[in-house]
């Protein structure tokens, strides 16, 4: 029959042990790549960098204007920005543990709401905040809380300058919220 290739086709037996032969060369090459990507993160626990996980002490607290600041700043910055940071089990498993402690590092030397700063830098707050490089975008994934919508970063703002700068505070409707002097006064 002509167009049907038969089994005595000698070009389709060609291809075909061809392609018997290549299957179990890709499959044992997939398998020598696989084990030693396992065996290398198997070994990189080992390294001893990351996995310090005691938090200095508090030398110092901040007087938030209001708990909803001090809740989304907890929420959004504490864990880099304070030496009150949650350590999550998967900081525990390098390579992320090594990622964790540097972003941790990084942070506290930035800002760290725990220690005595002579000055903190709020028109730099504000502007990461609003910028949307605080939280960082990797940050959000594992913490979705942290992944503040319009309102919060607003409200947070908001808050970071009462508290920082002593400006007043709004309330959610956005009105201004009395403060303690004209309340005194009435």
């Amino acid at each position: 029959m002509e167009g049907k290739p038969t089994p005595d086709d000698p070009s389709d037996n060609e291809a075909d042990a061809s392609a018997n032969r290549r299957w179990p060369t890709w499959r044992r090459l997939l398998l020598i790549v696989g084990a030693i990507v396992v065996g290398l993160l198997v070994l990189i626990q080992a390294v001893p960098y990351g996995r310090d996980h005691t938090n200095p002490p508090v030398t110092a607290t901040t007087t938030w204007d209001s708990p909803q600041t001090q809740s989304l700043f907890a929420t959004a910055c504490g864990d880099c920005h304070s030496n009150e940071t949650e350590w999550p089990w998967y900081s525990n498993i390098a390579p992320v543990s090594w990622l964790t402690e540097k972003d941790v590092k990084d942070g506290r030397e930035e800002l760290n709401i725990s220690e005595a700063q002579s000055e903190v830098e709020v028109e730099e707050m504000v502007e990461v905040i609003r910028d949307g490089s605080m939280p960082p975008w990797f940050y959000t994934i594992p913490h979705p809380d942290a992944d503040l919508s319009s309102r919060e970063k607003e409200a947070l703002i908001t808050g970071l300058e009462a508290t920082f700068l002593g400006r007043e505070s709004t309330d959610p409707r956005g009105e201004e919220a009395e403060s303690e002097d004209e309340q005194d006064e009435s």
